[in-house]
């Protein structure tokens, strides 16, 4: 049957696609790329060299071995050395010489074509020698650079770890050295996205004195796990993760902290090492806690130095208190068991160590500071308050007993509606008044007067006790301040703008508040406290000018709480109640309350708190502060002076 003109057409177009299929395959094998010899052996050379220096002074010894061979060879054949040959391995041994040392020529004897060949073996090896001592040279720079960078591993075991960088390391890192001097070669290791020489300029110059404790620093990113394993977290004896100069610090601080636990999971949680983190915001806490372990500690930054600033403002010299027992520098709360004391009651362990104070006992639930004087001590543990844990359990007996008969007779007065007045605003202010309320008595006042207060009245938290007033005004400035300071304020607060203002120029602006408002208050002929915050350490100095009576520094707090934290993750629950409304609190209360005026030992006086259901833990007259007296040191007792005391309410 005759083909019609399309089937044609089609069957021709199905040969040629087919010859072009067939014909396609070997060109695309045509045009694979074959290695020739001299491409595979530069493709290895290539290799060897991307290993660095010793690969490079392997290549210079294999081309030396190469050339005192080939030297030697030719001259042991054609005995261009004379009479003089020796063979061939001395030879060889001649031909090394000639390539290392230049002047091993001058000895040469023996005709021009033998002196020719040394002379070219000589030139060949001030190459080779030359090339050798560059590639020693840039090798060292090298690895000078790489331990530059701190990158290499730490390998050390109960040590410290600091992660991030921050203005709190420094009180941090000081605080530490003082806790670590009863400690056999101590080390602190510090990781942050720093450069390691900048680190190490920057702690020489703030911590000059480490009282033997290393303080060793590598660069890397704390959010990173590799990065973190440079720091030996897994071996440490504690972590402290510091909040960052950043704008979203938390999310940071979280990141760090899921890297953390991931690394430390290769450890059992009974020996992991203490977690300490600090948290701004107090919404992220509950994220923090979703990724922190039991042996995590999380310190909420804005919450804690609020409540120091309430528990500070409301009585003049509690600052004082504080510090001495959150830093190392003093008296410090430790945990001590006492077997010998299973039998007595809290009143009586309260004076049986001369040099430490007893202020609490460790019950099943917790810590409990400030028990009922007739609480049998058991098998508890011992909460108190010394000088050093070293040597703790020998501290010696007090052998003084109190004077009965010197107890104080005078009664305390109902308290009284207050005035206050908090000037500046910032994001802890909310809380501080929250804070306030709880202590203020009904009816109590308070006028916040603050630079930036268009729109405060969404952001007062519900208060019961105190009726707040909010009042726009420059706190700078003379007459807005004539205004607002009066005569019947009870106490006066001034915060920072440290949302508002960068740091120096927030401080500076409360020196100025500060001037202003103590010249008022002393044209006015009254003595109503002032507390001060301040951002900046090297600023309270500076206050002092102004006769503020107490400064709390927000970072160097935050940065005693946590190295205490960081060494005993017990102390948590007691400074919950130290900074907290409910359990036993810091209070200054008149001393004639305790004890009759005139001279009396610090026993009595804890005899008297005793007998109040109070536990006495220091002593404060005229701007000086003592805590934890020995018990048979005599206080000369007189008007104004105040007992520190730890108390429910």
């Amino acid at each position: 049957m005759p083909k019609t003109s399309q089937q044609l057409r089609s069957r021709t177009a199905k040969k040629v696609g087919a010859r072009a299929a067939g014909s396609a395959q070997p060109t695309a094998a045509a045009r694979e790329p074959r290695s020739s010899l001299a491409d595979r052996l530069r493709y290895a050379f290539d290799n060897s060299m991307s290993r660095g220096t010793p690969a490079l002074v392997a290549w210079l010894a294999v081309v030396t071995l190469v050339l005192i061979v080939a030297f030697a060879v030719i001259t042991t054949l054609t005995g261009l050395r004379g009479d003089s040959d020796e063979g061939f391995w001395k030879e060889l041994f001649l031909s090394l010489n000639h390539a290392l040392d230049a002047g091993f020529i001058g000895g040469d004897t023996g005709s021009w074509q033998f002196l020719l060949t040394m002379l070219a073996l000589t030139l060949a090896g001030l190459f080779i020698v030359s090339a050798l001592i560059g590639v020693i040279a840039a090798g060292i720079d090298e690895k000078l650079a790489e331990l530059r960078r701190g990158r290499s591993v730490v390998i050390e075991a109960d040590h410290t770890v600091i992660l991030g960088w921050s203005d709190s390391i420094f009180t941090i890192i000081s605080e530490l050295t003082i806790a670590n001097e009863s400690r056999r070669r101590p080390v602190v290791v510090v990781l942050a996205p720093r450069d390691k020489v900048e680190m190490e300029d920057a702690l020489r110059a703030k911590v000059p004195d480490l009282r033997g404790t290393r303080v060793i620093c590598r660069s890397g990113s704390p959010m990173d796990v590799d990065d973190l394993g440079l720091s030996s977290p897994t071996t440490a004896r504690s972590v402290i993760l510091l909040s960052p100069e950043s704008e979203d610090p938390d999310s940071e601080v979280i990141k760090a902290l899921l890297a953390l636990t991931h690394r430390t999971g290769e450890v059992p949680e009974a020996e992991g090492p203490r977690i300490v983190a600090e948290i701004r915001n107090p919404s992220n806490l509950e994220a923090a806690r979703l990724v922190g372990t039991d042996r995590t500690v999380l310190l909420d930054i804005r919450d804690t130095v609020a409540k120091l600033l309430v528990q500070t403002s409301r009585q003049s010299g509690a600052a004082a208190v504080y510090v001495e027992l959150f830093d190392y520098d003093g008296d410090e709360i430790y945990f001590l068991d006492a077997p010998d004391l299973a039998g007595s009651t809290y009143a009586e362990a309260q004076l049986a160590f001369e040099e430490a104070s007893v202020i609490g006992v460790v019950d099943p639930g917790g810590p409990v500071l400030n028990p009922a004087p007739d609480t049998v001590i058991g098998h508890r543990t011992l909460i108190l308050v010394a000088e050093d844990d070293d040597g703790l359990a020998a501290s010696p007996r007090s052998t003084t007993r109190p004077d009965l008969g010197a107890l104080g007779t005078a009664v305390e007065s109902e308290p009284e509606p207050t005035q206050a007045l908090l000037v500046g605003w910032n994001e802890r202010a909310p809380i501080v008044l929250r804070e306030l309320d709880k202590y203020a008595p009904a009816g109590s006042t308070l006028t916040v007067l603050t630079s930036y207060g268009d729109d405060l009245a969404s952001e007062l938290p519900p208060l019961e006790h105190l009726a707040v007033t909010v009042q726009a005004g420059p706190t700078t400035d003379r007459a807005t301040l004539d205004r607002h300071v009066t005569a019947d304020l009870d106490q006066v607060m001034v915060l920072c703008y440290s949302e508002h203002l960068e740091q120096q120029a927030a401080d500076a602006k409360t020196l100025v508040t500060l001037l202003h408002v103590r010249d008022i208050l002393g044209r006015l002929g009254v003595s109503t406290p002032v507390v001060s915050e301040m951002l900046d350490d090297r600023n309270r100095v500076l206050a002092e000018v102004a006769q503020v009576d107490d400064v709390v520094v927000s970072g160097e707090i935050i940065s005693l709480l946590v190295t205490q934290l960081s060494e005993d993750q017990r102390l948590e629950a007691v400074f919950d109640q130290l900074l907290g409304d409910e359990g036993a609190e810091v209070y200054l209360r008149p001393a004639d309350l305790y004890v009759r005026p005139g001279q009396v030992s610090w026993a009595t006086v804890v005899a008297g708190a005793t007998r109040r259901g109070e536990t006495a833990i220091g002593f404060k007259t005229g701007q000086q502060v003592t805590v934890n007296p020995d018990k048979s040191s005599v206080l000369d007792v007189g008007a104004g002076d105040r007992v520190v005391v730890l108390a429910d309410s």
